[in-house]
């Protein structure tokens, strides 16, 4: 699951970072609003966190533009202001959630699971695909054959292929999607994950293989 933070305190904003990528999320950050909007028009989030002061475009003018341009996408605000009447602001404008500085950890983790959670809900939480089964809520690759949980990366790439089977996905958009604009890995980790799905695949006998089109990218196919 991949989220926009855009937090202009460096030292915050590295934490967060940290404490996210540790409970496998992936995270692109930005420092001010003008790049929170530019990155978010890229639709390539599940959740966003924004905080409200920030230099050039403040997070509330960040959400009024999102939500002006008909995107649902979960958004959960940061803001050192406790008052009520900015909570109410920040809801009115189309917040999912409102977390006040200081904060706990737990609770920051518990509240983006909830709004990622309530998203999910508005689409289909199983994918399915010949005999093969993508949970969204557990992370489990199943047929009746067996099953795994997948690791994050893992299940991000199967639900790309998933939610759009015989379709090409390039690698580009695989790494753009998982691994951020700002990643220093390798192209060529997209093809280490695709490995790790084939051979899950073909332990839990599933009737689909993910093709690869040289030079092109990956689809999921039915096999006969």
């Amino acid at each position: 699951m991949r989220l926009l933070l855009a937090e202009d305190e460096r030292e915050l904003s590295n934490a967060l970072v940290t404490i996210l990528k540790k409970n496998n999320y992936s995270v692109d950050a930005v420092y001010n609003g003008a790049d929170a909007l530019d990155y978010l028009e890229a639709e390539n989030y599940d959740g966003a966190i924004l905080d409200i002061m920030m230099p050039k475009l403040d997070g509330i003018s960040v959400l009024k533009r999102l939500r002006e341009r008909g995107s649902n996408l979960p958004v959960l605000m940061l803001t050192a202001k406790a008052e009520v009447d900015d909570r109410v602001l920040g809801l009115d404008s189309g917040a999912d959630d409102y977390l006040t500085k200081p904060f706990a950890t737990k609770e920051l983790l518990a509240r983006v699971r909830a709004m990622t959670r309530r998203q999910a809900e508005v689409t289909e939480s199983v994918l399915r695909f010949g005999n093969v089964r993508l949970d969204r809520a557990t992370f489990e690759l199943s047929s009746e054959r067996g099953s795994f949980r997948l690791a994050n990366k893992e299940f991000q790439m199967m639900e790309l292929l998933m939610a759009s089977p015989n379709k090409l996905i390039s690698t580009e958009r695989f790494m753009e999607k998982i691994w951020g604009y700002d990643s220093e890995a390798e192209i060529n980790v997209v093809w280490v994950y695709i490995s790790y799905l084939r051979k899950k695949l073909a332990v839990i006998g599933a009737n689909a293989t993910i093709r690869a089109t040289r030079k092109m990218g990956y689809s999921l196919e039915e096999t006969e």
